[in-house]
C-alpha cells in the first residue's frame, strides 16, 4: 500500500505511476494505465481533487495536503483530517444510506481516499447561481441532516459507542479551530485573513464589529459549538459541500466533522439558502429572478419541514439511546410527556439554528472563505447591496433568535430586507 511511503502529494502527471497498482482504483476504473485520463477538479480551500478515468469508468482521489490550499503553506494543517473525513462519510453512509458517495479506498499515509464519481451531477452552489429549481432537494437534505443528526446522537445510539465516537472525532481539533475562529471570530474584529467587497462595505462592517449585542451572541454561539457535543455533524454543511441532479442529492466533504450541536449543521446549510436568495439580484443578467426568488425561500421552509418531521419521526420509533429513555415515557403510559420532550428539543435547535445561520451569512462575507454566490457578481456595486441586506438579515436573526417563532416569519424578513431600495 502506497501508505507506507513518505507522504508525498499527488499531481496530474504522477497519479498515474503512483496508484496504478491500487485494487480498489483498477477494479473500477480499469488496469490499463495508459488509458487513464487524469484531471484535477478541486476548487476547495483545501485539498487535491482528481477526476481519473479508464477503460472501465471513472472514480475520484481526493488527498490532503499538509496546509490550507487557499492561503498555502504559511498555514500548514495536518493530513489526518482525510481520516476524519472517511470515518465521517462512513458513518454518513450507514446513518442515511445512498446520501454519500461510495467508498473505494483509504489510505492514511498518503491521506488520500478514493471514491464514487458522481456524474452528471454539479455543485449545488452552481445550480443555484444559474437558475435552476431541483426539485427533490430539500427532501434529500432535510432526511439526510434529520437521520444523521438523530442516529449520531445519544437519543439512539448505545452509550459506549457514543462515547468511543466522540473520542475519536476529539482529535479533529485543528478544523474544529477554524470553524470556531472563521465563523464565530474573525468577522467581528479586523483578523488578519477577513476581506470584504470595499469601499462599499466598510461602513457596515464598523457598525458590525462595534455591534456589542452581536459580538456577545456570537460568543454564546461559539460556547454552544465547542461546548455541546450531541451529534456527529458533517461540520462544512452548504451549498458548495452538496452534488445534485434533477433526481438526485449527494453529501461531500464532511472532513470538519466532530460531535457538536444538532443545529449547527442545520443553520448552516439554511443560511446558503438565504444567501443564494440574496445573491440573486447580482445574477439577472439574462431576465428577472422572481421565481428563483420565491423557490429558495419555499427550499428553506421545505427543508426545515422535512427534518422536523422527520426527526419528529425518528424520535418516536428510534429513541434506543441513554436519553429521554422509553422506560420513562411511553412504558409508563406516558407519550404526552416524550411529545413535550421532543417539543423542548425541536424549539432549542431552532433557536440556536438561527444563530448559527446569521453568524455563516456573516464569516461568507466578512471572512476568509466567501461564497460564489456573491463572488460571481462582477459589478462591484451590486454585489455589495447583495451582500450588504445579507449582512443585515443575518444580523437579526442571530440577535433576534429567541424572538422569532417559525421559518415564514424569517422568510418574510428576508422578502421585505430584499425589496429595500428596489427601483
Amino acid at each position: 500500500m502506497t501508505g507506507k511511503l513518505p507522504f508525498e502529494a499527488l499531481s496530474v502527471d504522477t497519479l498515474a505511476a503512483r496508484l496504478g497498482a491500487n485494487d480498489a482504483l483498477c477494479s473500477h476504473i480499469g488496469k490499463d494505465t495508459s488509458r487513464w485520463k487524469v484531471r484535477e477538479v478541486g476548487d476547495g480551500n483545501l485539498n487535491l481533487v482528481f477526476i481519473v478515468e479508464g477503460a472501465m469508468g471513472a472514480a475520484v482521489v481526493k488527498q490532503a495536503l499538509p496546509y490550507v490550499r487557499l492561503v498555502g503553506d504559511s498555514w500548514p494543517l495536518p493530513l489526518k483530517r482525510s481520516f476524519f473525513e472517511y470515518h465521517a462519510l462512513t458513518r454518513q453512509e450507514a446513518r442515511a444510506p445512498g446520501s454519500v458517495p461510495a467508498i473505494h479506498h483509504f489510505d492514511e499515509g498518503q491521506a488520500l481516499i478514493i471514491m464514487e464519481y458522481l456524474s452528471p451531477h454539479i455543485i449545488l452552489r452552481r445550480a443555484l447561481i444559474e437558475g435552476r429549481q431541483l426539485p427533490n432537494i430539500a427532501r434529500d437534505i432535510g432526511l439526510f441532516m434529520a437521520r444523521t443528526l438523530f442516529r449520531g446522537s445519544d437519543l439512539h445510539m448505545a452509550t459506549k459507542d457514543r462515547k468511543a465516537d466522540l473520542a475519536l472525532f476529539a482529535d479533529n481539533v485543528e478544523l474544529c479551530d477554524i470553524t470556531e475562529n472563521l465563523v464565530f471570530s474573525d468577522p467581528y474584529f479586523d483578523a488578519k485573513m477577513n476581506r470584504h467587497t470595499s469601499p462599499q462595505l466598510d461602513s457596515i462592517v464598523a457598525e458590525l464589529r462595534a455591534d456589542r449585542d452581536l459580538k456577545v451572541e456570537a460568543q454564546r454561539l461559539k460556547h454552544i459549538f465547542a461546548a455541546n457535543a450531541e451529534t456527529l455533524l458533517h461540520g462544512d454543511l452548504h451549498s458548495g459541500s452538496i452534488m445534485v441532479t434533477e433526481t438526485e442529492t449527494r453529501m461531500i466533504d464532511p472532513e470538519f466533522g466532530f460531535y457538536g450541536p444538532i443545529a449547527f449543521d442545520v443553520g448552516m446549510l439554511l443560511a446558503n439558502f438565504w444567501m443564494a436568495f440574496f445573491s440573486q439580484r447580482g445574477h439577472e443578467q439574462n431576465g428577472k429572478r422572481d421565481t428563483m426568488r420565491a423557490y429558495l425561500l419555499d427550499v428553506t421552509v421545505d427543508t426545515w419541514s422535512v427534518f422536523r418531521t422527520e426527526f419528529s419521526h425518528l424520535w418516536r420509533t428510534e429513541r434506543t439511546g441513554m436519553l429521554y429513555q422509553k422506560s420513562l415515557f411511553e412504558d409508563q403510559g406516558d407519550r404526552l410527556g416524550a411529545e413535550q420532550a421532543l417539543d423542548h428539543m425541536l424549539h432549542q435547535v431552532w433557536t440556536d439554528m438561527l444563530g448559527f445561520a446569521g453568524v455563516e451569512v456573516h464569516r461568507r462575507i466578512l471572512g476568509l472563505a466567501h461564497n460564489a454566490d456573491f463572488e460571481t457578481i462582477a459589478d462591484e456595486d451590486l454585489r455589495a447591496t447583495c451582500e450588504a441586506k445579507a449582512l443585515k438579515f443575518g444580523r437579526h436573526i442571530a440577535v433576534n433568535r429567541r424572538q422569532i417563532h417559525s421559518i415564514d416569519e424569517v422568510n418574510k424578513l428576508a422578502a421585505l430586507i430584499e425589496q429595500e431600495n428596489r427601483i
